[in-house]
């Protein structure tokens, strides 16, 4: 399990100017789950991570903790 840092998960997110649904797609995510994620209802496992990261052009050091 993955202990996100929330904020700069929503910040990459907005500043590549997408939507909950097109990350979450990009990902292969529910948006629902993305959402609970992003809340910090749930952590995700290192694999999902790993694919966030790499879709927010970030590394998983920047991301989570």
């Amino acid at each position: 399990m993955t202990v996100v840092a929330r904020d700069e998960l929503i910040q990459a997110r907005k500043r590549l100017d997408l939507t909950q649904e097109q990350l979450a797609e990009r990902v292969g995510l529910s948006r629902g789950y993305l959402s609970n994620v992003e809340k910090g209802n749930h952590n995700p496992s290192l694999e999902t991570a790993k694919k966030l990261a790499k879709a927010l052009n970030k590394t998983l050091d920047e991301l989570f903790s």
